[in-house]
């Protein structure tokens, strides 16, 4: 199976990303890298900027599921815990 490299994309550190794509067979993760690197610089800062709102979105439902679900309850009861017994501080 032939491995082809790609090196287009400079991060904000103006380091290299290297990405391996495996032909036709690529994940759709992997069709994303690559257009996601294919991006001009005012496109990618676009996305940037769509992608945050998205991934807050993102955050933000799955936190509520997990409090409506009752997950954090044993660490808010944790907290509240150490809290009354002394080991938490103001910040």
């Amino acid at each position: 199976m032939a491995v082809d490299l790609t090196r287009s994309l400079m991060c904000l550190t103006k380091a290299p990303v290297v990405t391996i794509h495996k032909g036709e067979n690529m994940t759709r993760v992997e069709k994303l890298e690559k257009a996601v690197q294919d991006l001009s610089q005012r496109e990618l800062a676009t996305f940037r900027r769509w992608f945050e709102r998205f991934d807050a979105a993102a955050w933000d439902r799955q936190f509520e599921e997990d409090v409506k679900s009752g997950v954090l309850d044993r660490l808010a009861e944790q907290a509240a815990s150490d809290h009354e017994a002394g080991k938490s501080k103001e910040l």
